[in-house]
């Protein structure tokens, strides 16, 4: 790809991650689990590990963005840098909002036949909760569509230089 595209892609994706940061510091930063349980009583230690991992996908956010942030700035524009980044985005924060290594929700993969939305919980949650997941899930999927080339481009260009 050339340096046009990938900084293009950097910026877009950076301005993903800035939107996103503040969607789920927002919600961490106004919810406790005594708020979550005020709003529909479930399992605590099931809003625990949906929070805890919450609290995961910012920090990955977090990072992602801060290292998007650099390479902008960078000159000349450092390409390999860049999808180097977009590879982990793409690991760290796209597959890990769809499916959490602690399986606290799921992605529903039949979602794209029936228009809903394709994040599931494995027990009730708060509308609160739902509602962030909705709010995030369309360009959080927009994003995975772009990035996706970097699965396999970079895993390559890895296997090739070895």
């Amino acid at each position: 790809m050339g340096n046009s595209i990938v900084k293009s892609q950097m910026e877009d994706v950076k301005n993903f991650l800035g939107n996103s940061v503040k969607v789920f510091e927002d919600f961490l930063n106004n919810t406790t689990i005594k708020d979550l349980e005020a709003e529909k009583q479930g399992n605590v230690d099931y809003y625990k590990s949906i929070l805890s991992h919450v609290r995961k996908l910012l920090v990955f956010c977090e990072e992602g963005l801060d290292t998007c942030n650099i390479i902008s700035k960078s000159d000349p524009f450092q390409k390999g840098a860049a999808e180097k980044t977009l590879y982990r985005i793409y690991h760290q924060c796209i597959e890990e909002f769809f499916s959490p290594k602690n399986d606290a929700w799921f992605e529903n993969s039949r979602s794209a036949y029936t228009g809903k939305n394709s994040i599931q919980f494995h027990e009730e949650v708060p509308d609160s909760l739902k509602a962030v997941f909705r709010q995030l899930e369309g360009e959080f999927q927009r994003i995975r569509e772009e990035l996706e080339y970097y699965e396999t481009d970079y895993r390559t260009k890895m296997i090739q230089s070895k």
